[in-house]
């Protein structure tokens, strides 16, 4: 689908073989769309934004604040001041886990968490903790990656506060049942964030649908420019919650005595945002729209179950999630062969994939293992990248 848009996917490695992509769970390729939108508006239509009275900031402003407005239908917003832009889920969780604990926790309250979270929903609730003394629980899974939704249920007490969850794992594939996860949470009166950066980019989300009081996602998972992201927050929570940054454009007036903060969503935007790389967003949700995130997830589905079939085939491999159903990512092992070696020689025929522990270290001893390779899809991979995958490793098996 797609390929003649992405030009790096015609690239030829070490002088030999043909790029073989298979790493878009830590970053997608860039159709030529988007980095023209962003080459044109820097040599066109560059100025800061919001503050300026002049031509240029004038339009660069209409840019920046319509590519806000195509976040919020891509996720079915209400509203564009529940859509923040931030540099990515990292800082999107950062902030909430700063900003809301400042608010509403203290020393032994309790964040939920889940046992496959990547480490920016871990790391950033133990800095909170160490700051607050609030208290990680986990939502354990179960052998093949699946959270236990009973155990879930029972971790709730009247010191609960939060819910922090991913919505599809970044090593397992694992697709969480995030409306019943934000359900059960309001039931015992706690909002919920959800991490989007895996599932944003192959199925279509409704934040409104879903119901969660947070959600976040990244740029450059979904073919934008890295550096951007997006925060949504349910209105009622954003404007009880204290900034996250202090500078310009969050403020309605300073002085020495005090200061006034800026109304939603620019409370939380302080300085210059990168307004080149917020139309570089737009254009690329643009882009998969027009694909049509249905047939985007049921092309995706078709190569991961082919992928998984196929690898199956192999001796000796484990896959390690769900058995049914995995979306875009597929982690595995072969044999006693390292991940790190399985890796490297995969790239010496020009096929690439992620190894190591997919900053996901507390997964990793639940499953008891240091690390896998991981193949992970978009919507320009093909059955032919998927042949390629397999035959290197059946190339690399030989030799051990």
């Amino acid at each position: 689908m797609m390929r003649e848009d992405f030009p790096i996917l015609q690239k030829v490695i070490y002088g030999k073989y043909p790029l073989v992509y298979l790493d878009n769970a830590a970053t997608t390729q860039k159709p030529r769309c988007v980095v023209d939108a962003m080459t044109e508006e820097y040599f066109n239509v560059n100025a800061n934004v919001h503050r300026g009275v002049h031509f240029l900031s004038q339009q660069a402003t209409d840019l920046h604040e319509a590519s806000r407005e195509t976040v919020r239908k891509f996720i079915n917003a209400g509203k564009t001041s529940e859509i923040i832009f931030t540099r990515g889920t990292t800082e999107s969780i950062n902030l909430v886990a700063t900003c809301f604990s400042d608010a509403f926790m203290k020393e032994g309250d309790e964040v939920i968490v889940s046992e496959m979270e990547h480490h920016s929903n871990i790391v950033s609730w133990q800095i909170a903790a160490q700051r607050k003394g609030i208290v990680l629980r986990v939502i354990p899974i179960s052998d093949d990656g699946v959270l236990d939704i009973d155990a879930y249920k029972a971790l709730f007490n009247e010191r609960t506060k939060i819910v922090s969850c991913t919505h599809v794992s970044n090593v397992l594939g694992t697709v969480n049942p995030a409306g019943e996860i934000v359900r059960i949470a309001h039931e015992h009166g706690v909002p919920a964030l959800i991490d989007g950066a895996q599932s944003t980019p192959h199925f279509a989300v409704d934040v409104q649908d879903l119901d969660c009081d947070f959600f976040a996602f990244s740029g450059h998972k979904i073919y934008g420019p890295t550096g951007v992201g997006v925060l949504y927050g349910k209105e009622e929570w954003l404007e009880k919650m204290p900034p996250y940054m202090g500078g310009g454009d969050m403020i309605k007036t300073v002085s020495f005595e005090g200061t006034t903060f800026n109304d939603l969503p620019y409370k939380f935007e302080a300085g210059t945002p990168d307004y080149i790389a917020t139309t570089g967003l737009a254009k690329a949700l643009d882009y998969v729209s027009s694909i049509g995130m249905d047939n985007i997830y049921r092309h995706e589905q078709e190569l991961t179950e082919y992928a998984m079939s196929q690898l199956l085939k192999i001796d000796e491999t484990v896959i390690f999630g769900p058995k049914d159903k995995h979306d875009a990512v597929i982690s595995f092992q072969v044999g006693n062969i390292h991940h790190l070696d399985m890796g490297t020689l995969l790239d010496r025929l020009g096929i690439a994939v992620r190894t190591g522990h997919h900053c996901a270290e507390p997964l990793m001893r639940r499953l008891g293992i240091e690390g896998t390779c991981r193949a992970s899809f978009a919507l320009y991979n093909t059955k032919d990248d998927v042949d390629a995958l397999v035959n290197g490793i059946r190339r690399i098996r030989q030799m051990f």
